[in-house]
Order: C-alpha cells, then structure tokens, then sequence
C-alpha cells in the first residue's frame, strides 16, 4: 500500500523556522517527482515547491511566494522528502502535503499544521 506521511508542522513566531518531513512507503520514491503542496482556510490546495528525481537531475522549482525562504529537498535512501521554511510569514500558515507531481488524488494523506503566529 502506497502511502505518505507528513510531519514536522506546528506554530511558530513569524521570522521563525520549520523542517517538514514526508515518509513515503510502498513505492519506487527515487523515480518519482515529488511536490510540497499546501491549503490555507477558505483557500484552494497550491503547490509551493517541487523536485524531480535524481535520475533528471534533481532540478527544483518554487512558487513566488516562497522562493527564496523555502528549500525543498530529498534523502531516496531514507523515502524521505523534506521542505526547509525560513522567514516564515503569517501567510504561510496552512496544512502541508506531499505528493508526486503531477499529484495522485490517492495519496493524499493527513498533512501537517503550520500556523505562524506571534
């Protein structure tokens, strides 16, 4: 069973720092393309950064509004994706999702809260 499993969100002051994990399980994580998406209240699911696999070059790519604050990341060894938040701003505050890019509506798990928050 294909799963994928967030972590590492919780309040944080504005100005403040975050490392995200996602736990991928029971599929071939180095091959794919992976997303960190995001879903604010009231507002549409976005996609805020993305990697591609190794095997084409691992190459990243940000919405404008993280660009710069954000680093995406992945250990294939580990089945983990990473997302590195600095500067955080209250706009950041949302549920965080992995998944593959494009995404697969199946895979969708829990997420995880960030809330930036003074």
């Amino acid at each position: 069973q294909v799963q994928l499993v967030e972590s590492g969100g919780e309040l944080v002051q504005p100005g403040g720092s975050l490392r995200l994990s996602c736990a991928a399980s029971g599929m071939i994580f180095s091959i794919r393309a992976m997303g960190w998406y995001r879903q604010a209240p009231g507002k549409q699911r976005e996609l805020v950064a993305t990697i591609t696999s190794d095997y084409s070059g691992g190459s990243t790519n940000y919405a404008d509004a993280v660009l710069g604050r954000f680093i995406i990341s992945r250990d294939n060894a580990k089945n983990t994706l990473y997302l590195q938040m600095s500067s955080l701003k209250p706009d950041d505050t949302a549920v965080y999702y992995c998944n593959t890019v494009p995404f697969i509506s199946t895979l969708w798990g829990q997420g995880t809260q960030v809330t930036v928050s003074s």
